[in-house]
């Protein structure tokens, strides 16, 4: 019946005038809605949360595993090897050689690092064929070993205050993403002898200043100094506020380098990984990109290769 507030569905106060309670926003904040889904790898409990989570712990597990190493001293193997490291006065802390073994009795390699290493003053510590072994970790050693220290790297900023001091333009090669520690090696002796003021290499994805790295400079990483940069954009961004132009070389580059007259101002020279080049952050970081004329039958030149022949052009511009 009319007027029945008995009736389902009815409200007390239905029709009535005046206010009455409302809900504070709630009713429009239901439908409005949680906003777009969030991607699956960060939704707590989700498979792919999970997966990316446990690779994140093994990439930061790798990545401690890598410092431990670097931080130890490393154990360079092989009569050669050792030979060739100890006649390039890499810094060594002992030369370790396998008693009892007639194999290395009278080498002549064996002989000759022996008479290097007592010039030097180096600790000579004769161990056991078992125990040798399981300090090469299985490797190939020929009875020999030498202990090189871990490197002392320097800071990108103390490139800066070497060319200050030198009193010429600064010039210093930056080294995107290379892992071979040879080519690093053969960077740094053409820096040395082209009059650059330091090599940059940043923290991961790229190889450190190993003994092989040593061995491949010829002695030069003794005289040059090798910097690491936590994070090598912004290393480049730091160069470009303190006045250098940062040049980075690339097939597809912009110029020919022998028009890159830039080089004789204050530059930091870029050069990329074997293989995929300059990645595309640094790339980007780049105030010009340069490439070097070769035969359309050569796909590429080597890094070391590239960067010795644009150091030398930049020798010449500056006289």
């Amino acid at each position: 019946m009319a007027g029945n507030s008995q009736r389902r569905g009815r409200s007390s106060g239905a029709g009535k005038k005046g206010a009455t309670a409302g809900t504070g926003g709630k009713g429009r904040r239901a439908l409005a809605g949680r906003g777009a889904t969030p991607p699956a790898e960060m939704r707590p409990g989700h498979p792919a949360q999970r997966r990316a989570q446990a690779d994140a712990r093994r990439r930061a597990e790798r990545d401690r595993s890598r410092q431990r190493a670097e931080e130890a001293p490393e154990l360079l193997l092989g009569r050669n090897p050792v030979v060739e490291a100890l006649r390039a006065r890499i810094p060594a802390t002992a030369l370790y050689v396998v008693t009892g073994d007639s194999r290395t009795a009278g080498d002549e390699r064996v002989t000759e690092a022996l008479h290097l290493a007592n010039d030097r003053g180096l600790p000579l510590l004769e161990v056991g064929r078992a125990e040798f072994d399981r300090m090469a970790g299985g490797a190939l050693h020929q009875g020999i070993g030498l202990q090189v220290p871990p490197y002392e790297y320097a800071h990108p900023d103390d490139l800066l205050d070497a060319a200050r001091d030198s009193g010429r333009p600064a010039l210093v090669v930056a080294m995107d993403g290379v892992t071979d520690p040879r080519n690093l090696g053969a960077v740094v002796r053409s820096a040395a002898a082209f009059d650059a003021h330091g090599v940059v290499v940043p923290q991961r994805r790229s190889v450190g200043m190993t003994a092989s790295a040593w061995r491949t400079s010829a002695g030069a990483a003794a005289r040059l100094p090798v910097a690491r940069a936590v994070n090598l954009a912004r290393a480049l961004a730091a160069y470009q506020d303190a006045g250098l132009t940062t040049v980075g070389l690339a097939g597809d580059g912009d110029v020919d380098l022998h028009d890159a007259d830039v080089l004789a101002d204050p530059v930091a020279l870029v050069v990329g990984a074997e293989g995929s080049g300059l990645s595309r952050l640094v790339r980007e970081r780049c105030d010009l990109v340069v490439r070097i004329p070769i035969g359309r039958d050569t796909e590429s030149l080597n890094v070391s290769v590239a960067a010795g022949i644009a150091l030398y052009q930049a020798a010449l511009l500056r006289g």
